[in-house]
């Protein structure tokens, strides 16, 4: 039985953050959850977790839970991970993927956090650099990005400076139920089933021929949650996910498969994105003990099973773009 811990999880109504949650309290932590509801349902958030819908922009109300709570540990995972988008978004992205996560690691420092422990993401390596190992100099090319290594960065000085100690993960192509079904600008996985399920046709820009490495939500969340019992990962970065790439021509057969239903693919113009994107995961296989246990196809049919159930939303365009100039046009409306 791991000690009681008093446990924030920014985003924790969210995707990733609900998944990690639940694992905190199954090692038997005190969780209190943090989310603005922007991306995240409250019908996410465990029932034996405390909610606060709030913003991490929100500098008063940190510093008020920071104070009644005394923290031993803080999971960040809120965020707005359209990597795409964030070069039209760049003072939102900015705004809430830098700024945000800044007000989370001072009120760390000034209350005495035993270990931060941030999801990045493969983001933060930019283009040509595959497999991504943790020891390449990160070359983001994307304004989300630069916002998610501006954070690693400033956990490294907090740390050399405030004896703050964190752990960075950096996910990649995360997918499975409780994924925001309505966003069509993140998470593919769920942007193809919401598409079928409306009898649209599935939009890929591009040839399709891209290739990402799709990872099952539960083969990273149980990880993520145990970390801060690891003190061999304090003050590391570790990529985590599956070592199995696919092109994204391949992941729309599987969900076609999963649904039983297929609609017409829409080739849309090609973006301006990373081609190839997959990580080497040997460090948090050594440390961590991560495997895969949960293959894409069978990911996928858990996936749609679930999807199934819940309400169908037509997906709508963000309502703040702040750059209109080379934005495709698709992200504005669908035809």
């Amino acid at each position: 039985m791991k000690k009681k811990n008093k446990v924030l999880v920014t985003g924790g109504a969210g995707f990733i953050g609900s998944y990690v949650a639940d694992e905190l309290i199954k090692l038997g932590q005190e969780v209190i959850v943090l989310d603005d509801l922007s991306g995240g349902f409250k019908r996410n958030v465990n029932p034996k977790a405390k909610f606060v819908k709030g913003s991490i922009n929100d500098v008063k109300l940190i510093n008020k839970l920071f104070k009644e709570n005394k923290f031993d540990y803080v999971f960040h995972l809120a965020a707005y991970a359209a990597e795409g988008l964030s070069h039209f978004i760049k003072h939102y992205n900015y705004q809430n993927n830098l700024v945000g996560s800044v007000n989370l690691i001072n009120a760390s420092v000034n209350h005495n956090v035993k270990c931060f422990v941030f999801t990045s993401s493969i983001a933060v390596y930019g283009p040509g650099q595959v497999p991504m190992i943790e020891e390449m100099i990160p070359e983001p090319e994307d304004s989300y990005g630069i916002a998610k290594y501006a954070v690693e960065m400033e956990l490294r000085v907090s740390q050399e400076m405030f004896g703050l100690n964190h752990i960075i993960f950096r996910p990649h192509n995360v997918y499975g139920s409780r994924q925001n079904l309505s966003d069509k600008y993140r998470n593919v996985v769920g942007i193809f089933i919401n598409q079928i399920m409306q009898n649209l046709p599935i939009t890929i820009f591009g040839d399709g021929k891209q290739k990402r490495a799709f990872t099952h939500i539960k083969d990273i969340s149980s990880v993520i949650a145990e970390s801060i019992f690891k003190p061999k990962a304090y003050n590391q970065v570790f990529n985590i996910g599956t070592d199995q790439a696919v092109t994204v021509n391949r992941l729309a057969d599987l969900v076609f498969k999963a649904m039983g239903k297929k609609t017409r693919i829409n080739h849309l113009l090609e973006r301006s994105e990373v081609k190839y994107a997959y990580s080497d995961h040997k460090r948090v296989k050594n440390i961590l003990n991560y495997q895969d246990k949960i293959n894409l196809e069978q990911g996928i049919e858990e996936m749609t099973q679930w999807a199934k159930e819940v309400e169908v939303k037509q997906i709508k365009p963000f309502a703040n773009i702040e750059i209109l100039k080379n934005l495709p046009p698709s992200w504005l409306k669908f035809k």
